[in-house]
């Protein structure tokens, strides 16, 4: 990433599942903008170009189709595990076995995975190890709050600071 072209971008958005009709799936408030380093890869790339020529204080509305957001549902990413690996000193962890709870797992590499519980079953746990919004068209509707050049260790880190305080930068 040049230089020349990173920035700090701090904004607000209402994320709708489908369309701007649809349920709210996320809401970013103005006393809390997410703030991220243009280009670093921490959002997903769609979004990043929507928003990449906006100045300070621009709205914005768009569309990012499933295939270009999390992709299609895998059912291949949807698996029974057995229950006992869901033991923990000699006890089932019954109150990790919740449907609709998130899990971190690890795969037998030590690959980290999120799954969410789908079903509790007597022998076996039914597991979606997909993105939560997979097999979603995305609506984003916002605002720019601020742009800004980032710090030298916010370009070597990849990120802004969490707390959106930057008086270095001009």
């Amino acid at each position: 990433m040049a230089q020349t072209e990173a920035k700090v971008i701090a904004l607000t958005y209402e994320l709708r599942e489908g369309g701007p009709e649809g349920k709210v799936l996320e809401a970013v408030q103005p006393d809390k903008p997410i703030e991220f380093l243009f280009g670093a890869g921490t959002l997903n790339q769609s979004f990043e170009s929507n928003v990449r020529d906006l100045g300070e204080g621009a709205d914005f509305e768009f569309l990012i189709e499933s295939e270009k957001a999390y992709g299609p549902v895998n059912e291949k990413a949807i698996v029974d595990l057995p229950k006992s690996i869901f033991m923990i000193e000699g006890k089932l962890a019954e109150d990790l076995l919740v449907e609709g709870n998130i899990i971190n797992m690890e795969d037998k590499e030590g690959n980290p995975h999120r799954g969410m519980v789908v079903e509790i079953g007597d022998e076996n746990v039914k597991m979606d190890f997909n993105h939560p919004l997979a097999g979603m068209d995305l609506h984003f509707q916002g605002k720019v709050i601020a742009k800004r050049n980032p710090t030298e260790e916010e370009l070597k880190q990849g990120f802004a600071k969490p707390d959106g305080q930057n008086p270095e930068a001009k």
